[in-house]
């Protein structure tokens, strides 16, 4: 199996079908990010994912994560085979979100139907030993997002040398550090709330205490923020650690328009 590859680095955003995102997908793409990996949370249905290919010419796209939860087999098999014929390897599924009892039985469940898509285009937001080891034996690799490079190492030793290991980090284009970790604070302390989350940052070395307080060393190790030099730095341990590919996270503390000035911003000093 080829194993994917989309260069070191690349954007976690979330995207919709309108006009300004479509437009924000083009600029991307021009600006030279070779990736998209698209939030789950802002995609209402699976036609955003193909409005979004349609709407660009060679950026590729990964849904990072479509919920196993939401879409059904047969739906996420039938937007692959459409856009794989009109836009051949520029849609690859990333899955995730299997909630309930029994998750692994639940994506084992979903890859058994997924018709149609090649194991080398199916990947699985992983976190825990166990999920990392379902992405090596039935995926391409996986995506796991708030983690530290200590944590990526030991990803990369679990999944092996021939996966995909990409990572999504947290990153605020400010060098004031207050005004840095602040911004950072608000999504990390939602996701200290998510048990599956919550066990990843303990197993990561993070106190009961850290999950609560969010103590400064807690917010420097899971956001790269600073001078454009200085995130690149912190970006690239993912890279030294094991990593395939990290995607920007971009934070500015400000919900609704996309990052444009800070994808800009950062695009000399990731893309060179």
């Amino acid at each position: 199996m080829t194993k994917l590859s989309f260069g070191p680095f690349g954007i976690t955003t979330g995207l919709t079908s309108s006009p300004e995102s479509l437009e924000a997908a083009r600029i991307a793409e021009e600006l030279g990010y070779p990736a998209i990996w698209l939030s789950g949370g802002p995609m209402t249905d699976l036609q955003t994912i193909h409005d979004l290919v349609e709407a660009t010419s060679t950026i590729k796209f990964v849904s990072g994560i479509l919920a196993v939860d939401t879409y059904t087999p047969e739906e996420v098999s039938a937007l692959y085979k459409t856009l794989e014929s009109a836009h051949p390897g520029r849609f690859t599924v990333g899955l995730g979100g299997a909630h309930g009892p029994k998750p692994l039985a639940t994506l084992n469940q979903f890859l058994d139907q997924l018709d149609g898509v090649p194991v080398e285009h199916q990947l699985l937001a992983a976190l825990g030993p166990r999920m990392l080891k379902l992405a090596r034996e039935r995926t391409s690799g996986a995506y796991p997002f708030l983690v530290t490079p200590e944590y990526t190492a030991e990803a990369r030793a679990t999944l092996g040398t021939d996966k995909l290991l990409s990572v999504s980090h947290l990153t605020v284009v400010e060098t004031d550090a207050e005004r840095a970790r602040a911004i950072a604070r608000e999504p990390i302390s939602f996701f200290t709330t998510l048990p599956g989350y919550a066990a990843s940052l303990r197993r990561m070395g993070f106190s009961d205490s850290d999950l609560s307080e969010l103590p400064d060393h807690m917010v420097d190790a899971l956001t790269a923020w600073g001078t454009p030099d200085q995130i690149a730095d912190k970006l690239r341990e993912h890279l030294t650690a094991g990593a395939d590919h990290v995607a920007i996270n971009i934070l500015t503390g400000v919900t609704g328009p996309q990052p444009i000035d800070q994808w800009r911003t950062l695009a000399p000093v990731l893309l060179s």
